[in-house]
């Protein structure tokens, strides 16, 4: 089991940015690929990013330029920084552990998620 806590959610203005964190407990951190999704009210989730137990990633090109993701294994936490924010990007974001090494963009192949932290980019 792995349970995943994310926070820093929040109100932006458009074109600013904001750094959500991810923390996991349970197994082994470096066992899981990690990433962030995204729900928007009324929309599907859609994929954001992820990031590989070896430390690569991969962005959806929604946000590719714009949001990075990173790791830190030995405090087991995952980041996501959001820059130049627009509306569009308001959603609830949540973390998500898939045991396979190299993730997938596929919602379904991820074994455990947070809770999810909304965020609201103001125009």
């Amino acid at each position: 089991q792995v349970q995943l806590v994310e926070s820093g959610g929040g109100l932006v203005p458009a074109g600013g940015s904001r750094v959500l964190s991810c923390a996991a407990s349970g197994r082994p951190f470096t066992s899981y690929a990690l990433a962030w999704f995204r729900q928007a009210l009324g929309k599907e989730r859609e994929f954001v990013g992820l990031i590989r137990r070896t430390g690569g990633s991969t962005y959806a090109d929604s946000v590719k330029g714009r949001f990075t993701i990173s790791r830190d294994n030995a405090k087991n936490m995952v980041y996501l920084l959001m820059t130049n924010l627009v509306p569009e990007d308001s959603a609830v974001y949540y973390c998500a552990a898939s045991r396979l090494s190299e993730g997938s963009s596929s919602w379904y192949s991820y074994d455990y998620w947070g809770q999810g932290t909304q965020v609201t980019v103001s125009s």
